[in-house]
């Protein structure tokens, strides 16, 4: 008798634990740990992870595991380890941990079948199996189950003849196509060629097609290129000559595009400085976090691209993160090019087709590297040798949602497991990674010049006030408007930064000051001018834009504030002549957009590139001469304790988009706060200097990496409710933690309500506190029985956004 222990896709308290089910004896052999199976679970089948297997069971009347849904397993022994580790540091659910390790088309409702592994001919399978893939290559699973033959399949699939297709019913298939192969051999090709008659002269050719390349070939591709019928194929597959098969083929985000193969460039000294004690962690394989900290510019992927070159050469694998979307496409260039198809590719761009083969080449063992955002970290490797996290500052590392995790400490908990190397490259590393190198905790490797020695930009800050003094009321100060134009006359590209989307930030009523806020969460509507409406980014509310004040009927409504819409408009009018491309969440919607916009760039048909902060990093362009930072304020004034940080982050990355080449660049940032240290020392790139201005603030007002955070958000749709649970919450916590650690609230959150629920906050810094994490747990035990009140509360771990 063998019992699995099964977590069940039932995302509650009471079920947080692993069930115990009897293994009926025709899957004894077929289940593993880390395999997916349906069970009941009260009157219904569900989803479950089996997490392990074992003989004995204090309980005495156990149900059966209904069938599996996989026939290897689709998390390896370290991924489920780590959703344990997963689930006591961020505090979420068991089922959450791991089904954030798998891809999207694995987690919808399914369909599933078995089929022929390619190149595997049905004579290769044991003779009870042939029957059933005879007519077809592919059997439906409800019919592999009701005539018993699952465990055949599995020791076939285990040999790699067979493997498991799951087609996800609306959500995803494996893309077929329609392929053709000869029937016969070259020589009965031929006699057959002699005997069609003379007026079947398209036949022919398609069988003289055959006899020069012998090789099954895609149906609308021998169309395309005899230029014939499909009723001529018809005609050949009829008389027995040809075959049509269906056959899988992965979906390659990157089937139209060659990629030049690059070969490893030569290492300054200070790149060769830098990757030698990577190099060795690799070679003794021992567990490292090294902090790669560069200027822009300065070298830092082909120190990446050269440690992974080893680790391939050891016959390793590879992870590297980068941030955002708008890092992809240059990257994967340059992955791509040096290591061809060992790549593999995981970001927000792809189709959840797409994402499926990807992973499923990972799983194969098909590809040694994957780049990716976020999520690739959990990609399903065996044998790590590196694990690189390039720009580490950047929030998007960090997952808002359950399991709210942060990607570096994910990163560092595979690395130990597989004894090898975590490297953190940055151009601004964030306060605490910069921090912990100063303690030793991790190793610092500096590249403090540019690569062929180019002089970072000269950065010129300008008073935006003082342009208004002087009667400029536009949003380009005269000195950027000149240097716009002197570019465009040299026939050189400019970059233009605004940190925001949309048109204008708010609508207000000129005569009484009414601003439109939106009638679900207390914050102002955003204006986007392309579909004139107002929209809320926290609900998604849209309504359009009044006419007159619903306040005092006035007719004076207005627009402020700075959107790329509003500046991409205004550019026309003041530069007639500039080709302007602008990239921002609203034109980078679409598949594949965000190439094409790049490419565009690259090919020089725009003068000028607009936007978000989707441009500020990994760009490298050799034609950009000019970075106008519009307005260098946005984020300085949000309630947030890391906005200098990220301001002086956003600047220096961007400025660091100029003169790369052999043109030098200058930098412009506009700013109607120029004494502010991080908008001075981004002038001056000197991250030194801020790290320990910033270190200082932090440390008088008992913030990371001084101390650690946890926040606890309470919503509830009357405030009363979620002042009151608050307030007990706080009190609890108070009277569990040391005088050392300070505990803030119960305050409003700094956007109190969203979609109609008030929501209130506790924050609490801490130095010290083994017993949080219980006191914490117990917290979110207790509120989670109570979700029928309409309570929720939910508590993040060193967070990122306190808003």
């Amino acid at each position: 008798m063998k019992i699995a222990s099964v977590i069940v896709d039932v995302p509650t308290k009471q079920t947080d634990k692993t069930f115990d089910y009897l293994i009926p004896d025709q899957w004894i052999d077929t289940i593993q740990p880390g395999m997916r199976v349906v069970v009941p679970f009260g009157p219904r089948k569900i989803q479950g992870f089996v997490t392990g297997i074992k003989i004995h069971s204090e309980f005495q009347k156990l149900r059966e595991i209904v069938e599996p849904m996989d026939l290897e397993p689709v998390l390896n022994h370290e991924l489920l380890e780590l959703g344990n580790w997963l689930t006591e540091k961020t505090l979420c659910f068991k089922i959450f941990a791991f089904q954030v390790m798998l891809p999207a088309a694995l987690k919808a409702k399914y369909e599933k079948s078995v089929e022929l592994a390619n190149g595997v001919k049905t004579s290769d399978l044991p003779g009870q199996l042939q029957t059933f893939f005879k007519s077809n290559s592919k059997i439906n699973w409800e019919e592999a189950l009701k005539s018993g033959i699952v465990p055949l399949l599995q020791r076939e699939a285990s040999k790699g003849h067979l493997e498991v297709l799951y087609e996800v019913k609306e959500k995803m298939k494996k893309k077929q196509l329609k392929f053709v192969s000869p029937l016969l051999s070259i020589t009965e090709l031929q006699d057959e060629l002699d005997r069609l008659p003379a007026r079947a002269e398209k036949q022919k050719e398609v069988l003289n097609f055959f006899v020069q390349n012998y090789k099954p070939v895609e149906l609308r591709q021998l169309l395309v290129d005899l230029s014939i019928s499909s009723a001529t194929v018809k005609a050949l597959v009829e008389k027995n000559f040809l075959i049509e098969q269906d056959r899988e083929v992965y979906r390659d985000p990157y089937e139209n595009r060659t990629f030049e193969r690059t070969s490893p460039l030569p290492l300054t000294d200070s790149q060769q400085k830098a990757i030698q004690p990577i190099l060795n962690s690799i070679e003794q394989k021992q567990h490292e976090v090294f902090l790669l900290y560069g200027v822009t510019g300065s070298g830092k992927t082909e120190v990446y691209l050269q440690s992974i070159r080893e680790v391939i050469e050891k016959g390793q694998e590879a992870i590297v993160l980068v941030p955002e979307i708008a890092l992809t496409p240059q990257m994967v260039n340059r992955f791509k090019g040096r290591f061809g198809d060992l790549v593999a590719v995981l970001h927000s761009g792809l189709s959840s087709g797409e994402k499926y083969d990807e992973w499923r080449k990972i799983q194969r063992k098909e590809v040694k590297v994957v780049v990716g955002a976020r999520s690739a970290i959990f990609a399903p490797f065996e044998n790590l040798g590196i694990i690189i996290i390039d720009e580490e500052h950047e929030t998007s590392y960090k997952q808002e949602e359950m399991p709210r995790y942060h990607a570096r400490d994910v990163a560092i908990e595979r690395a130990k497991t597989y004894n090898c190397p975590v490297v953190l490259g940055s151009a601004t590393p964030s306060l605490e990674s910069f921090a912990r190198a100063q303690k030793k905790v991790y190793q610092l490797l500096s590249l403090p010049s540019r690569m062929n020695n180019q002089s970072l930009p000269s950065v010129e800050i300008i008073d935006m006030r003082e342009e208004l003094r002087s009667g400029n009321r536009s949003m380009f100060s005269s000195k950027l408007f000149d240097m716009l134009k002197e570019r465009i006359e040299r026939k050189e590209q400019s970059v233009l930064f605004l940190n925001k989307r949309g048109h204008s930030s708010f609508v207000m009523c000129r005569d009484c000051g009414y601003v439109v806020n939106c009638p679900n969460c207390d914050i102002s509507l955003t204006f986007h001018s392309k579909a004139g409406q107002m929209k809320c980014h926290y609900c998604g509310y849209e309504s359009f834009v009044p006419k007159h004040c619903p306040e005092c009927s006035s007719e004076y409504i207005r627009y402020f504030g700075t959107g790329t819409q509003k500046v991409e408009e205004e550019l026309g009018k003041i530069l007639p002549e500039a080709r302007v491309i602008r990239m921002d969440v609203d034109t980078t919607g679409r598949k594949g957009a965000h190439e094409r916009l790049l490419k565009d760039f690259q090919d020089g048909k725009a003068d000028i590139l607009l936007g978000t902060q989707m441009i500020a990093k990994g760009l490298d362009f050799p034609n950009i001469t000019l970075v106008g930072v519009l307005s260098a304020d946005t984020m300085l004034h949000l309630p947030d304790f890391r906005s200098s940080e990220k301001t002086f982050q956003l600047l220096t990355q961007v400025s660091g988009r100029a003169g790369r080449h052999e043109l030098p660049g200058e930098v412009i940032i506009q700013t109607y706060t120029p004494e502010h240290y991080s908008v001075e020392l981004a002038g001056t790139q000197d991250y030194d200097l801020f790290y320990s201005k910033e270190m200082m603030v932090r440390k008088s007002h008992h913030y990371p990496p001084f101390y650690y955070l946890s926040l606890i958000t309470v919503s509830h749709e009357q405030l009363m409710a979620a002042v009151a649970t608050t307030e007990k919450i706080t009190a609890y916590i108070r009277s569990r933690v040391s005088d050392e650690t300070v505990v803030l609230g119960p305050a409003a959150s700094p956007i109190p309500r969203i979609n109609n629920r008030y929501r209130y906050q506790c924050l609490i810094k801490y130095k010290r506190e083994p017993d949080l994490p219980m006191t914490l747990k117990t917290i979110l035990d207790q509120y989670q029985k109570d979700t029928a009140s309409g309570l929720q509360v939910s508590i993040d771990i060193n967070p990122f956004i306190l808003m």
